[in-house]
């Protein structure tokens, strides 16, 4: 009798044996095979005080990115609620070169779009200096084989006069442009005197919905009821827009209201950073840690790059230089260039905000290949060490406007290769393709449609 007993329970404790592995198995299935994550080291919690005392207490949760497709937890234009179907169709519109039907010169005809001097090669910036739209010829890899087609009159060029800012986490800004003098509400209250031939600051849309609106007309973009129709966007617009007026419904307005809407989730949330924040310790590798470290101590860099997207919505003065100061560059305006010099102080008019510039995010650095507001720089470590120098560029920018931070940083070598390391490992998101339709409606070639790009980017 004991010996049936004894096989008995031999036999109970296989079957729960096999029951664990079998629940083991289907585990590891769920998460396809991913290694589980490991606790903080002494490093990680290092770090997490200094998130912990930086957010004010608030912890990882305030440099957190939400998914994507989370729209309550994504920062939005009350006036423009994100919905599936404005995403959809944003995303389509922003690619579509179809929608460069309105160029100076007609054989630039449907050969640029948003996605031009925004496309994900390059973290979603172009890659380049300046930005071409209208009248640029080729890619490249990542848009730096971009150039201005020496055939085509200069005046008719679309050249941005400043360098292209990425489009990832525009979510968190409630104004555009380097100085931020599209939006209506929050941070640009108070400066209604200043805004001239920006009719939408005083209906109330913030800068995404403002820029996406102004940005159709300034760069020859064009989207009415031929190119909805022409081009099979009918749908899309009825299912974004089921409650305009069939009057207003194929506008530049509900465009631009689309493209906006599929901007603000254009987030990097899965950039090596993100992960840890969400409890992945082992993707960052010690050195990296050691960047987060400085990065968020001795580096002084988390008084201006904080949050979710890395950047407050502040203006800062580092002497960084302008186009102007080389062969290299087009301006195609000098006296509207004067103003784009002195950053937030030309729109503001204030000569204390003058040669400021907004607080751009750091993710994806490392994609766009040219850095500060002029593009004077080629490296992220040209410009931490610029900053530790303390040595302005621009000499025309007075001392007393100048970051406090610009000269009074103190990091050694092995500190500025870990910072570097962190900044373009630990903040890139190495998947932002997910963003990028596999196709456009009128089935031409994107960001670009020129011959150059098309051999570039294999269209032809």
């Amino acid at each position: 009798m004991k010996k049936y007993s004894f096989l008995l329970l031999y036999l109970i404790l296989v079957s729960c044996e096999n029951d664990d592995y079998i629940l083991l198995n289907d585990e590891i299935d769920n998460t396809s095979f991913s290694k589980a994550p490991s606790g903080p080291t002494g490093l990680d919690k290092q770090i997490l005080d200094d998130l912990e005392n930086i957010s004010g207490g608030v912890g990882v949760s305030f440099f957190i990115l939400p998914e994507s497709n989370q729209y309550s937890n994504i920062p939005q234009d009350p006036l423009n609620p994100i919905t599936p179907e404005k995403v959809a169709l944003g995303k389509l519109l922003f690619h579509e070169t179809a929608t460069g039907g309105n160029p100076t010169t007609p054989s630039n005809l449907f050969t640029y779009s948003c996605a031009s001097c925004h496309h994900a090669a390059a973290g979603f910036g172009a890659g380049i200096r300046q930005g071409i739209g209208e009248a640029g010829i080729g890619f490249g890899t990542n848009g730096e084989g971009r150039v201005f087609n020496p055939n085509i009159p200069t005046v008719d060029a679309d050249i941005q006069p400043i360098r292209s800012p990425t489009v990832l986490n525009v979510a968190y800004q409630d104004i555009m442009l380097w100085n931020g003098q599209f939006g209506g509400s929050g941070t640009n209250l108070g400066t209604e005197a200043n805004w001239t031939n920006i009719p939408e600051n005083f209906i109330g849309f913030e800068g995404v919905e403002v820029q996406a609106i102004k940005g159709q007309g300034v760069h020859r973009l064009l989207v009415d009821d031929s190119f909805v129709t022409s081009f099979g966007y009918k749908q899309m617009f009825d299912d974004a827009f089921p409650n305009s007026a069939m009057s207003e419904r194929y506008s530049t307005t509900n465009a631009a209201l689309a493209i906006a809407a599929y901007e603000r989730t254009i987030l990097p949330n899965q950039s090596p950073w993100q992960q840890w924040l969400n409890g992945n310790y082992s993707l960052l590798s010690n050195n990296e840690k050691k960047g987060a470290k400085a990065f968020f101590g001795k580096g002084k860099c988390y008084q201006c790059h904080t949050g979710p997207a890395l950047n407050d919505k502040n203006f800062y003065a580092f002497g960084m230089g302008d186009f102007d100061n080389t062969s290299e560059a087009f301006v195609l305006d000098q006296s509207g260039f004067e103003n784009v010099k002195k950053g937030r102080g030309g729109f503001t008019k204030v000569t204390t905000d003058d040669y400021k510039f907004k607080t751009p995010t750091l993710y994806n650095l490392i994609d766009n290949g040219v850095y500060g507001h002029g593009g004077t720089f080629t490296s992220v470590r040209e410009v931490i060490e610029y900053k530790i120098e303390g040595v302005p560029e621009n000499t025309e920018v007075p001392t007393e406007n100048l970051a406090e931070q610009f000269g009074d940083i103190k990091l050694n070598k092995t500190e500025i290769d870990n910072l570097v390391l962190f900044i373009e490992n630990s903040l890139r998101d190495p998947n932002l393709s997910r963003y990028v339709p596999l196709t456009i409606n009128s089935g031409n070639c994107f960001p670009n449609n020129d011959s150059a790009s098309r051999i570039d980017l294999g269209c032809d």
